[in-house]
């Protein structure tokens, strides 16, 4: 009996969620259904893939060979199905998208429901991680990345900018006052990240004319939770225009300084690795991305 591909897709899904039951879900079978197929590929193959301990489930060594010919025999099959979408004029597939957390939330959950409509034979798949991440570990097909972007086998394409501006709510400011020099703030609140320490140089200049960096009171490690902290009136925060411009807008925060602000732009970049042809799903994702970022 040859091995099928929904044993090998069961066997991938198990070692990915790292449990039987979380596989289940993901493949909409019941965790018996899925502990027999793994039962039936062990016989076929006649070796043990994996063994359980206490705590989850480890592959052998003779099942991780298995495992990454049948990740390549499976992506094999995602390309020829997608190349016949392409033909089609239709990107299909599953779409893994990585951003942190505050670009997911302002910026990319809201065009969820366009790209959709226009591509709804595309499978969104949506992670955030707040740190810079290994796409091929975590299977990730495209990442939005803001800043300079470091390592050179990425492939990246310009989606746009933000600048970055010093914020408060209107509450701080009346009970705090508002400063009218850079050197005011000293004596406020100041909210700022905690890693890296290069998120913590404003566009304000010190007294030798630099960037300000300043030591918080308050610091997060998510500018989402940052922002939350400028809306409740914590201190002084310095934020990207994506996460705050509605807010501005709608007066639930105030730019600071406004006047002594340089023009600081964080570069947003769609990523992914070189070596991994541009599939329909990806182009389709990304050219939508930037034709709404242009509108903005």
């Amino acid at each position: 009996m040859k091995t099928t591909l929904d044993e090998m897709q069961t066997l991938a899904a198990v070692v990915d969620t790292g449990a039987l039951s979380r596989a289940a879900d993901q493949l909409g079978m019941t965790v018996s259904a899925i502990s027999r197929t793994l039962a039936r590929l062990e016989q076929k193959l006649g070796t043990t893939l994996m063994r359980r301990t206490t705590r989850r489930l480890e592959l052998t060594e003779e099942g991780a060979a298995f495992l990454a010919r049948a990740r390549a025999i499976l992506a094999s099959v995602d390309a020829a199905e997608e190349d016949m979408a392409a033909r089609r004029e239709r990107p299909a597939g599953r779409l893994r998208v990585d951003a942190a957390s505050p670009f997911m939330l302002h910026v990319v959950v809201p065009l969820v429901a366009g790209y959709r409509a226009r591509y709804p034979e595309v499978t969104l798949e949506l992670h955030s991680h707040d740190g810079l991440i290994d796409l091929l570990e975590h299977r990730v097909d495209v990442a939005i990345r803001i800043g300079r972007l470091r390592d050179s086998t990425l492939h990246a394409r310009p989606l746009g900018s933000s600048a970055l501006r010093l914020l408060a709510s209107p509450d701080y400011l009346a009970a705090a006052g508002t400063p009218r020099r850079v050197a005011e703030l000293a004596r406020h609140t100041l909210l700022g990240f905690t890693s890296p320490s290069s998120l913590n140089e404003w566009p304000v200049a010190d007294a030798e004319g630099e960037p300000l960096h300043v030591e918080p009171a308050l610091a997060a490690s998510s500018g989402e939770t940052l922002r939350q902290l400028a809306l409740e009136g914590a201190g002084i925060a310095c934020l990207a225009d994506f996460l705050t411009a509605r807010d501005v807008a709608e007066g639930r925060l105030v730019p600071v300084l406004p006047r002594h602000t340089r023009e600081v732009r964080q570069t947003i970049q769609a990523v992914y690795y070189r070596n991994t042809p541009l599939t329909a799903r990806i182009a389709s994702f990304v050219d939508y991305l930037v034709a709404q970022q242009a509108r903005v």
